[in-house]
């Protein structure tokens, strides 16, 4: 058994298979070992197809930069030829007939997947708990959320089963488990990475699909590798100059970053804990030779939550009506209540809401714009407290039967509009959307956005910062990561400690 298997990233791990001092198929026997020892405790992958893995190193993998690393991929929009899919539904199980775009970039780099991670249904909620596969844990602490959606592949990554895995993100769901597991998460521009080709964007250009790392170079090198324009893509992005890796190998220049503090959901309380972790994390910036000042977005927070709302409950009710159309109406009923009422919403709006909303989306363009006028990035937290336990996020019993009522009372009234008018939703959705209230950002704007894991609460739960970059600058966000881990900012991962 390859016994060092966690004390590599993924560039490391294909550095040995390349030199010949493990093959392959010991450094998937190792992952797979600790998969089995492991996940009982955390309940992150839900599919396992180990023997194929095995059949794939045994004849070669493609020899590129991950030759021989073992991975996993989230089970939502990363489609894998001959493998089910369920987005985290009960009401999906489908055999992926071809690979996605993002999948055959993947592959080529000579990963070896095995298994598909567990995520919030439809990926529509911060925390990774759906009822078709139950609750994922956090690697730190059994009982506390591991963020979502993408909290499967997060869980996999700080608990050293792999040293990435795919991930996606459309309202902070790669950020945000990062931050609540203690690892490297970036959200690349929109349109740097490919959807489809079952998409050309995801919820008007909120989602970008990525990975979750240990180490910032990994994330650097599996972005040369998968960025870049495809067939049908809205799209087309001028490469960098140079290589993402390459600049997360060396040091920026001087920064001058904007400090944001101010949460952009009304009512969001940030964590005494988080607000001391983002003074020092400034602190430590200015030590390291750049400018940090105090400085806010223009942002209207009331039409901030609202417009987003909006858009995404639009695509909601796309993707119930297709998944209605493609396995039938019963399958419906075995929607999670906040998904059937998010499509109930985008069913009641109109188009002229959702192109009011879009255009609340350009004015947060256009404000975050202007202030990176003035600075290279944003510091602010990435998500307003350290991780809270399972049943705090998704809907209670009350609120469930609240949601499920709407479906009674849409009978004679907009349900929809009456919802959003009469503060039902503000209500319902405040515990949800109060924790995006930094990650929110990047999506609607469409800016590159990291999470950084650089400090612990006292109760040993990770706090990640977050830094927003300029459109398609994703060279200086990872250039800072790198400088910042090299410095040991970073915190020691859930099996280091």
């Amino acid at each position: 058994m390859f016994k060092e298997y966690t004390q590599y990233d993924a560039l490391g791990l294909a550095a040995l298979v390349n030199a010949g001092e493990v093959s392959a198929k010991e450094m998937l026997e190792a992952a797979i070992a600790r998969a089995n020892k492991l996940d009982p405790k955390l309940n992150a992958i839900i599919h396992r197809f180990d023997e194929r893995a095995y059949q794939a190193a045994q004849a070669g993998l493609p020899a590129g930069v991950f030759n021989g690393v073992p991975y996993l991929l989230k089970d939502l929009s990363f489609y894998f030829a001959g493998e089910p899919i369920t987005m985290g539904s009960r009401s999906v199980n489908v055999v992926n007939t071809y690979d996605s775009e993002i999948v055959k970039r993947m592959k080529a780099t000579g990963v070896n997947t095995f298994g598909k991670t567990n995520t919030a249904e439809f990926g529509l909620i911060i925390t990774t708990e759906p009822k078709a596969h139950g609750p994922t844990h956090n690697p730190f602490k059994k009982g506390y959320s591991s963020g979502g959606s993408s909290g499967g592949s997060a869980a996999v990554v700080a608990s050293g089963i792999v040293p990435m895995a795919g991930a996606g993100d459309g309202g902070g769901s790669i950020r945000f488990p990062a931050a609540w597991c203690g690892t490297f998460g970036l959200k690349p521009s929109r349109g740097r990475n490919p959807l489809g080709p079952a998409l050309a964007e995801g919820w008007d250009g909120a989602v970008a699909d990525h990975v979750i790392t240990r180490s910032v170079r990994d994330s650097a090198a599996m972005l040369d590798a998968t960025s870049g324009s495809e067939i049908g893509s809205p799209y087309v992005i001028a490469p960098p100059d140079g290589t993402f890796l390459e600049a997360a190998m060396r040091a920026p220049r001087p920064l001058n970053i904007a400090l944001h503090q101010q949460p952009l959901v009304a009512n969001t309380v940030v964590d005494k804990e988080v607000l001391a972790v983002l003074e020092q994390t400034a602190k430590q910036l200015e030590a390291m030779g750049h400018r940090v000042t105090l400085a806010e977005p223009n942002i209207n927070i009331e039409k901030f939550w609202h417009d987003f709302m909006v858009v995404v409950c639009a695509h909601t009710a796309f993707t119930i009506d297709n998944v209605e159309r493609c396995f039938g109406a019963e399958h419906v009923q075995n929607l999670e209540p906040q998904t059937y009422n998010m499509a109930l919403l985008g069913r009641s709006l109109s188009a002229v809401d959702l192109v009011h909303a879009k255009q609340g989306w350009h004015e947060c363009q256009y404000q975050t714009g202007l202030l990176l006028e003035t600075y290279d990035m944003i510091l602010c937290p990435t998500v307003p407290t350290p991780a809270v336990k399972h049943g705090v996020l998704p809907p209670s019993r009350m609120d469930e039967m609240l949601m499920r009522s709407a479906e009674v009372l849409n009978k004679g009234i907009n349900m929809g509009k009456y919802a959003f008018s009469s503060g039902m939703i503000e209500k319902l959705s405040n515990p949800v959307l109060g924790k995006m209230a930094f990650t929110l950002l990047g999506n609607i704007t469409g800016l590159p956005a990291m999470s950084v894991p650089v400090d612990m609460s006292k109760k040993g739960l990770p706090i990640g910062m977050q830094l927003i970059g300029r459109m398609n600058d994703e060279t200086t966000l990872l250039s800072l990561a790198g400088e910042m881990e090299r410095a040991g900012l970073f915190t020691k991962h859930a099996f280091e400690k």
